[in-house]
Parts: structure tokens; sequence; C-alpha cells
């Protein structure tokens, strides 16, 4: 089968290539899936260079989430049939015509989307739900900022915030994603995310500031943010995709008021088993209805993987690129 395989742990994905590999077999409780579509996630441009937390044993095959049919199943395995259309996450694999997954790891696709949309909402949309919900607990009316709204995660947070009934700011560094979040989720605002966006923030919120900031960014924007926060507000930690871990002085959140709050939403289901399967579920049963809306910027062939990791890392990208294997 045809698989996007690392071999060695190098600058500019030098050690990742398009390979035959043998195809995977389940093992007890596992499936195996053939995959109709691959998400591509930062972490997954990350792993080829051994810069992510979770470094596999070489060579392995990139890719954390995917969408397609039940292929194989392996002993024990009585929660689903051949056939059957699901969506999943590994930590690895999913860039491949097949992949092998436990069976806690997957998820039956709602229906409404399409293989390319239901490979790129889980990651980004069950990130926004534990920022949002679980962890700054929006209320309806509450203003949100959201930086790098443009991406997969970011745009996952906008168009959840606006379903939780909060107006949302959408911050984002180029006039085509400007114009393109204005376009397809009609935000409350939308702003310019570069120096100076504390002021409009103010302006936009009355003086008060943001009750919630969603980060996945840091660096400046972490900075420039602990100055446009509401009193009583939730700044999220989401990642740092600028590349500087920002450091906070904390008389800033004792005078001002606010919380930073940390959010791993893996980390959260593992540590709150009942209160992720409520999470995934809760993500699932809106894009049932209809009510979330994953946007594709592109859809590629596996062999294209290369101009997919590019368009990431060029930060051109306005919801999620899919590689179809």
């Amino acid at each position: 089968m045809r698989a996007l395989q690392v071999t060695e742990l190098l600058p500019d994905h030098a050690g990742a290539a398009l390979a035959d590999v043998p195809v995977p077999q389940p093992g007890p409780g596992e499936v195996r899936v053939r995959v109709r579509a691959a998400a591509v996630n930062f972490p997954d441009l990350l792993m080829t260079r051994g810069d992510y937390q979770f470094k596999p044993d070489l060579p392995f095959v990139s890719g954390l989430e995917f969408a397609g049919e039940v292929d194989a199943l392996g002993e024990r395995v009585s929660d689903w049939q051949v056939g059957d259309a699901v969506v999943g996450g590994n930590r690895f694999g999913a860039m491949a015509e097949y992949c092998v997954a436990p069976t806690a790891a997957l998820r039956a696709k709602p229906e409404r989307l399409t293989w390319e949309e239901a490979a790129a909402y889980p990651v980004a949309y069950l990130t926004a739900y534990v920022a949002l919900v679980r962890c700054a607990r929006v209320e309806l009316g509450e203003w949100v900022l959201v930086h790098g709204s443009a991406g997969g995660v970011g745009l996952a947070a906008v168009d959840l915030a606006k379903a939780l009934g909060a107006r949302v700011i959408a911050a984002a560094s180029s006039a085509d994603k400007r114009d393109a979040m204005a376009r397809l989720y009609a935000p409350d605002a939308v702003i310019d995310g570069g120096p100076g966006f504390r002021d409009r923030v103010k302006e936009l919120t009355d003086g008060g500031g943001a009750d919630v900031i969603f980060d996945p960014v840091g660096g400046d924007i972490f900075d420039e943010s602990t100055r446009c926060i509401a009193f009583g507000g939730r700044l999220l930690v989401i990642g740092f995709a600028s590349g500087r871990i920002p450091e906070v002085s904390v008389n800033m959140p004792l005078i001002k008021g606010f919380s930073i709050v940390g959010v791993r939403a893996g980390e959260y289901g593992r540590r709150f088993p009942e209160r992720g399967a409520e999470n995934v579920a809760a993500i699932d049963a809106l894009a049932a209805a209809g009510t979330i809306r994953p946007h594709i910027h592109a859809a590629l062939d596996l062999a294209d993987w290369r101009e997919g990791f590019a368009m990431i890392q060029r930060r051109e990208v306005v919801g999620k690129v899919v590689l179809r294997p």
C-alpha cells in the first residue's frame, strides 16, 4: 500500500517519502480502516523532524486523524462491522491507504460530513470544545477573541463559539484570511491579529476587553492579550505556533483578575474519561446536526503531501488540508 513513511528525523521533512509498505494487520481489539481522507496537522510536520513531544520509533507512517471504512476486524471486536464509515485518531499511521486503530479510537462518521470534512474535524473541534466549554465555561453573549482564527483549531474555535452564542472576534494575520473568515463564518468582528490588536479589541468591547481569549500562537500575541482581557477573563493557552513560549509576571493576572488556563484536550479526556466521552459525543452531535461546519482549504492526493505540508508552513491555510490516499 502507499504510505507517507518517515525513516529519518531531518529538517524540511527530508526523512519522509512516499513508500510501498505492507498492509497492516489488526490485532486483538483493533480494526483496519481503508483510509479515504487524512488531515494534515501541525504536529505531523513536527514529528518528521523529531520536534514533537511524542516520538514514535522509526520508521513510522505519518498522520494523526482520518476518515474511512472498516476493512477488517481483529479478534474480540464486536462493536464494528466491515463497511462501517468511521472517523478516528491515532498518534501516527493515518497517511496511508490503510491504517490500524483500536476500537476505542473510532466513532461513527457523521452522515452530513464528506470524507474530507470528517477527517478534518475531530482534533480541532475537540480542542475547541474542551477549551471553550470545559475550561472557559463560555456564557451566552460573552466576548471571545480567537487568535490564529483561520488555522484548523482557530477556525473550529470561531465556529463553536458562535454556536455557543458568544460574540466572536476573529483575529487573522492576512487580509485574505480575514476576508475568508468573514465570508465563511461571519463572526461579530474580524480584525488584524498583528501588533496593536488590543486597541481594536477594547474598542469593540466598549473598553471592557475580551471575556475569553483563545491563543494557539503564544509569543507577542500572548503578551498583548494580557492587555485586552476583561476582569474575570480566561486566557486559554492552546499552543505556541509563534515559536516563543511567553512568560507573565503574576502581578498581571492578580491586578486584572484574569485566569490563565492551559488546554490539552487529549490529556483532559485521559484524566476524566467520562467527561472525555461526553466531549466527543457533543461535537459529534453538533456535526451531525450541521451546527458546526469544518472547512477544507485543499484536498490533495497523498502523492502531493509536500505541497500540503508547505501550505501549512507558509501559513496560508484557512481550515484544514486533507490528503486522499
